[in-house]
C-alpha cells in the first residue's frame, strides 16, 4: 500500500472503480463464521461498517438507504401489520420499518456477530430497534427461512449484501419465488438491487425474476453518497395497485404517521420511480 493510502480503506467492490474512505480509528477488528467485520471512525461520514472491505453502513449517510427501503413500500401500502427484514443485521431497517404503527417486524439475519457489534458499535443505526418488543430477531439463513416461512407478511424488504459470498443466493429466481409466496395479498417485495451504473446485470437480473412473478415490477431510486458510482436501484414488485397510490393520499398518511424524514417525502416517493435512460434500458 502506497504511503498515501496508509490509514484509508479501500474498497474494490467494482473491477474498474475503488472508493477510499480515511480511517480516524479503528474501533473493531474481527474475522467472524463468515466474513470479516470492522468498524472505523471517519471524520465526514462518522462510524462506518464494512464486511470484507465493503461499505455497508455509516452513521452519516445510512437514512437515504434505510428509509427509502422501508418507507416507500409502506406508505404505498398504507395499512401494512406483518413486516420480514432479511439481513439488515445493524437494525437500520427495523428502526425505520418500526416507526410506522405495525403489529410485527421480523428480521432474519444469517450472521449474531453482526448484531452484538451493531448494538455496541453503531447503537446510533438501530436507535432502540431491537428492545422494540415488535421485533422478532431471527438467526438463521434468509433464504432457508423464506422457503420454510408461512408467509401473510404485508412488506418484505430484502437488505442483503452485494451478490458475493453469504448474500448471492438472495439474488436468485428460486428466492424470489419463495419471497413471493410469503407475501399477503397486496403485500409489497422490495430489495436492494445495487449501482445500476456499474452493476446493471445485477438490476437486469432481479427485473427478470420481479417480470415473472409480478404483475407490477420496476425500481426506484436514490442517491447514497458511499454507495458510489450514481444512484442506487431498490427492486419492487407486487401484485396489487400500491404504486398507483396518488401523492395525495401519500401525503395524508405521511402527515398522519408524524414521522420525520431526512431524505423520503412524498414528494420523493413518486418522482423515485422515474427512471433515467440508462437504468430504462436495463429493464428486461
Amino acid at each position: 500500500m502506497t504511503r498515501e493510502l496508509q490509514n484509508w480503506t479501500v474498497e474494490r467492490l467494482h473491477d474498474d472503480h475503488a472508493q477510499a474512505l480515511r480511517e480516524a480509528r479503528v474501533l473493531y477488528d474481527s474475522q467472524t463464521d463468515h466474513q470479516r467485520l470492522r468498524v472505523f471512525e471517519n471524520p465526514t461520514f462518522g462510524r462506518v461498517m464494512t464486511l470484507d472491505d465493503v461499505v455497508q453502513v455509516t452513521e452519516a449517510d445510512n437514512f437515504v438507504y434505510h428509509e427509502m427501503l422501508t418507507h416507500v413500500p409502506l406508505f404505498a401500502h398504507g395499512h401494512a401489520r406483518r413486516v420480514l427484514i432479511v439481513g439488515g443485521g445493524d437494525g437500520g431497517m427495523a428502526r425505520e420499518a418500526l416507526r410506522h404503527p405495525v403489529d410485527e417486524v421480523t428480521m432474519v439475519e444469517i450472521d449474531a456477530g453482526v448484531v452484538e457489534f451493531s448494538k455496541t458499535y453503531l447503537p446510533g443505526i438501530s436507535a432502540g430497534a431491537f428492545d422494540d418488543p415488535r421485533l422478532k430477531l431471527v438467526i438463521a439463513d434468509g433464504a432457508d427461512f423464506m422457503a420454510e416461512t408461512n408467509g401473510g407478511f404485508d412488506v418484505i424488504v430484502i437488505d442483503s449484501t452485494d451478490p458475493v459470498g453469504p448474500g448471492e443466493v438472495l439474488f436468485t429466481d428460486h428466492f424470489y419465488g419463495h419471497a413471493k409466496a410469503a407475501l399477503a395479498p397486496g403485500g409489497i417485495l422490495v430489495t436492494q438491487n445495487g449501482v445500476p451504473f456499474l452493476q446493471g446485470a445485477e438490476l437486469t437480473g432481479t427485473m427478470r425474476a420481479f417480470k415473472a412473478l409480478f404483475s407490477d415490477w420496476t425500481c426506484y431510486l436514490a442517491t447514497v453518497p458511499t454507495y458510489a458510482g450514481g444512484p442506487m436501484a431498490f427492486g419492487w414488485g407486487t401484485d396489487g395497485a400500491a404504486r398507483r397510490t396518488d401523492l395525495d393520499t401519500l401525503c395524508a398518511r405521511y402527515a398522519a404517521a408524524g414521522i420525520a424524514t431526512d431524505y423520503y417525502t412524498p414528494e420523493v416517493h413518486a418522482a423515485a420511480f422515474a427512471l433515467p435512460g440508462y437504468v430504462a434500458r436495463l429493464m428486461p
